[in-house]
């Protein structure tokens, strides 16, 4: 078999070593994004419900900017809600920030009753854009 070849985002968080997984993995033309959460530098959970949802997007923002990618090139969008009636319109003030034009990827959201502490997680799979040359 291959070796997979990761995409690290340069000052990565301490989740990816303390939980042993890449930030992404590129397949081809693909970009799977493993989930991002809202983590402080030290890999906590960050209380504020809207900050950690942020800090999960900048932290997405720098997994694809890494490969190349921009929210553009996100083909499949899914996020994980602890508590997601109460929390989903807050979400979505945060998402409409980043997701830009359509067309939009395909969306799916799923409620959980865990996510090691934290409130809110997002993976993608992204299409890696062909360089120019």
């Amino acid at each position: 078999m291959a070796k997979r070849d990761v995409i690290t985002p340069a000052g990565s968080l301490t989740l990816y070593e303390t939980y042993k997984y890449s930030a992404a993995i590129r397949s081809g033309d693909l970009l799977f994004v493993s989930g991002q959460v809202g983590a402080r530098e030290d890999g906590s959970p960050e209380p504020d419900y809207e900050r950690q949802v942020e800090l999960a997007f900048a932290n997405l923002t720098a997994v694809l900017a890494a490969a190349g990618c921009t929210f553009d090139d996100i083909v499949d969008l899914t996020t994980f809600h602890t508590d997601p009636e109460a929390q989903f319109d807050t979400f979505l003030k945060v998402r409409d920030k980043y997701l830009g034009d359509p067309p939009y990827p395909n969306f799916t959201t799923v409620g959980v009753n865990w996510l090691a502490g934290f409130d809110f997680e997002i993976k993608v799979i992204a299409r890696i854009p062909k360089a120019t040359s």
